[in-house]
């Protein structure tokens, strides 16, 4: 069997370089092997979860430097399954609210029991503190970043926002609310976007200058956590890891939140500015 080609869902402009190279092609190989045997997305969800348990415990022992590697190679099997469990919901049209939310939740899940083995594993309240602190954090900058860069990839197709599919179930509902949470913020662009004669060439304008903070937040991806996980415990400081998601992850938030907003003002003043340049008809002028 052939391997399938991206599925255009995300845009490589934006994309992280180990998603291009390593995590996305492997999920492609194995796309066609997992449709096979009908195995669900959801399926592949709970198996990144416990490749990431796996992790966790391979970490526990990070002051063995062949532990930490263990614990890197674990950590990427749940990389590709994290990618692998939407190319299956997309392949086989059974993407729902309850997929969606517990693929972040698994996503969370694996990360708060690598807090928990690390902070257990150095044994002090300033520890402690700075994993908790790193989790909260943690979990805004994705779930912030996450709205980000599907409103990207919506605004660059030239469509409007479209309301997730409703749930009864509250675990799911709590997820939405939180996750979009800047869509509310954006809302005056967005408005705009729907509202355009072309929103089309308007999406692929604001695409284009979109660019910079959306690479630069980036590094709020799962991927670069990964790699900062196993750069901090082969360091043998895993507190080096809370620290960098306390500050330099938390600038990058603010930093391109600020700078994606900004893009959006500057393209509704422009808009505006080349409405009013409009010549007038005969009626609008009397």
């Amino acid at each position: 069997m052939t391997v399938p080609p991206p599925d255009g869902s995300r845009d490589r402009r934006i994309e992280d370089p180990t998603n291009l190279w390593l995590i996305h092609p492997a999920g492609r190989l194995l796309l066609p092997w997992f449709v096979a045997h009908g195995i669900s997305a959801n399926a592949v969800s709970v198996l990144g979860l416990v490749l990431g348990a796996l992790a966790a415990a391979a970490y526990a022992n990070w002051t063995s430097w062949p532990f930490a590697f263990l614990g890197l190679v674990f950590s990427i099997g749940w990389l590709i399954a994290d990618g692998l469990d939407g190319m299956i919901a997309r392949a086989t049209g059974t993407a729902s609210a309850l997929g969606r939310a517990l693929d972040g939740m698994c996503d969370h899940g694996v990360f708060a029991l690598i807090y928990l083995v690390l902070a257990f594993s150095v044994g002090t309240a300033e520890g402690w503190a700075l994993a908790v602190g790193a989790g909260v954090l943690h979990a805004v900058q994705s779930n912030l970043y996450e709205s980000e860069r599907a409103r990207f990839h919506r605004r660059c197709k030239g469509l409007a926002p479209a309301a997730p599919a409703p749930s009864r179930n509250p675990l799911v509902q709590l997820y939405d609310r939180v996750a979009g949470s800047v869509d509310r913020i954006a809302f005056r662009f967005d408005a705009a976007l729907a509202a355009a004669t072309d929103p089309r060439a308007f999406g692929e304008a604001y695409g284009a200058r979109a660019l910079g903070p959306m690479r630069l937040m980036r590094l709020l991806t799962a991927n670069a956590r990964v790699l900062a996980i196993f750069a901090a415990c082969l360091a043998a400081d895993p507190r080096l890891f809370w620290w960098f998601e306390i500050v330099p992850l938390t600038a990058v938030l603010v930093i391109g939140l600020a700078w994606h907003r900004a893009i959006e003002s500057r393209l509704l003043r422009n808009a505006g500015a080349a409405t009013q340049q409009l010549p007038q008809s005969p009626i609008q002028r009397t």
